[in-house]
Parts: structure tokens; C-alpha cells; sequence
């Protein structure tokens, strides 16, 4: 796994929660991330962006609420979410471009980490 998403669990309206997605130490850098849920049965969306040089964009739904950020010295990424609704609660998953040694070369791969259930409900 290059990409480990973590901080979800149960939280009521209102709340907040902070998820981490953490490159594993096989990965050189982090490029272009995101944050991305999916609720059973529907596609999955994307939350929010970030690039590089950390321009941040965001569904409209999470505008004003959910932030994300980035820190690459610890090769992690954030998405800080507040004023939680039901809606939110989805399976969130990060996805970005790592760059790591494959084969002696340095390659950037796009990957996924696995999901964390994030359940707003009171």
C-alpha cells in the first residue's frame, strides 16, 4: 500500500473529523493529491484537490467547510472537515501522483489508497 488513509470513523452532525493520507516510506514524493467518496451504489466523487504548489479546489458541496493540505517533508496529506452532514458520510479515499524508484528510475505513478468510512449521523 503507497497511500494509507486514516482518522475516519463515527461522528455527529455538526462534528468534525481530520483525515491523514500518508505516502509509505518507499515513496520519494507526493505530487498532484486528492480526496475523493463514494457512497454504495453511486460513482465516486471527487472532494477536493491539490496541487503541487498547493492550489486547493473543492465540490461545491464541501466549499466552506472541508479543507485540504498538504505536508511534503512528511509526504501527507489533510482534508480537515467541518460542519459535518449526513450527506458526508461516504467511504473517502486518497488519490494522487507519487514519485518512487522503479527499476533504478525515478517514475511518477498515479495511486489510491484504500478507503476510510467516514459516517455522520446522530
Amino acid at each position: 500500500v503507497q497511500l494509507q488513509a486514516s482518522g475516519g470513523g463515527l461522528v455527529q452532525p455538526g462534528g468534525s473529523l481530520r483525515l491523514s493520507c500518508a505516502a509509505s516510506e518507499n515513496v520519494v514524493s507526493i505530487h498532484d493529491m486528492g480526496w475523493y467518496r463514494q457512497v454504495p451504489g453511486t460513482e465516486r466523487e471527487l472532494v477536493a484537490s491539490i496541487s503541487s504548489g498547493s492550489r486547493a479546489n473543492y465540490a461545491d458541496s464541501v466549499k466552506g467547510r472541508f479543507t485540504i493540505s498538504r505536508d511534503d517533508a512528511k509526504r501527507t496529506v489533510y482534508l480537515q472537515m467541518n460542519s459535518l452532514k449526513p450527506e458526508d458520510t461516504a467511504v473517502y479515499y486518497c488519490n494522487g501522483e507519487i514519485g518512487r524508484l522503479q527499476s533504478g528510475r525515478f517514475v511518477i505513478v498515479d495511486v489510491w489508497g484504500q478507503g476510510t468510512q467516514v459516517t455522520v449521523s446522530s
